[in-house]
């Protein structure tokens, strides 16, 4: 019972310890990094150095809440969990979109970090970007939509097949990542990745009644700019394979319905069917091919 106390006073000493301990220890050694931030708006602005004592097993979070403690309080970054669950701390470390909470300071061997907002993006202030454009492609996905009522009864592989596109923490990175975007600024023709994974979601979804393929091609959606380069895979925190299990299946339906000739010859005929309610509308636009 002592034995079980003094244990529990020991965790209660430790978890009040005090956070700077090791950074003042470090710095007695000499130990530092150095981390080049952006500091600016929409207007512009320039990359600021800071230096800050290396501690062990610190991330780039960890190194900016630092800044903004002790040398630069007006610092903006936006982030909530520090847990890789979120999606708010997402930035550009050395140019390549990270979690900043998921960064270790040690993978970058001691050169300096340079820590940017998202590029695709506009800036709000330093590291913030606006990425409201993202909730107004959200708004324009076909919804899900069934003829059932829940709970659903499906078949296991169903199921299976839903759940990667289910962990997208929206951190859009693969949105910053993705050159259609980021290069090419279409973001008034492309939905984006994100937007894919999610479309894959509900097309695969066997209780949606739903077609999404002209809103692919022919809307909001613009999934023919992409050419399937793989970079927004290899920037996912949570290892979503977006290209070959989001973005490849929805080319191939897209394929299928506009590059199938026996499929073209009866759109000719019957007319093209409407993305948000399946009806048959015809070439002079009326509902039912009439």
């Amino acid at each position: 019972m002592e034995e079980q106390e003094a244990q529990q006073k020991d965790m209660a000493s430790k978890a009040h310890a005090d956070v700077h301990a090791d950074e003042e220890d470090a710095a007695r050694e000499g130990e530092s990094y150095k981390l080049r931030i952006f500091r600016g708006d929409a207007e512009g602005g320039r990359e600021v150095e800071y230096e800050i004592p290396a501690v062990e097993g610190m991330v780039v979070l960890d190194a900016i809440l630092y800044i903004q403690a002790h040398q630069a309080g007006d610092l903006a970054v936006r982030w909530n969990c520090k847990a890789a669950h979120c999606g708010s701390c997402s930035a550009e470390i050395n140019g390549k979109p990270k979690l900043l909470c998921k960064a270790r300071v040690e993978e970058y061997g001691g050169q300096d970090i340079r820590v940017h907002p998202m590029r695709a993006f506009p800036v709000i202030k330093d590291l913030v970007s606006d990425v409201s454009w993202n909730y107004e492609v959200a708004r324009s996905t076909i919804p899900f939509t069934t003829d059932e009522q829940a709970p659903f009864e499906m078949y296991e592989e169903d199921v299976e097949r839903l759940y990667e596109p289910k962990k997208c923490i929206e951190c859009f990175m693969c949105q910053d990542v993705c050159h259609v975007l980021r290069t090419h600024q279409k973001h008034e023709e492309f939905a984006g990745p994100r937007f894919f994974v999610r479309n894959q979601w509900l097309e695969m979804h066997p209780k949606d009644t739903e077609r999404r393929v002209e809103y692919l091609k022919e809307g909001r959606g613009g999934i023919g700019y992409c050419n399937i380069t793989k970079c927004c895979t290899e920037v996912c925190p949570a290892g979503i394979h977006i290209t070959d299990n989001s973005i490849i299946p929805l080319k191939e339906r897209v394929a299928d319905e506009y590059y199938d000739p026996a499929k073209w010859l009866m759109r000719k005929i019957r007319g093209r069917r409407s993305p948000k309610t399946g009806q048959i509308i015809g070439r002079n636009g009326n509902r039912n091919g009439g």
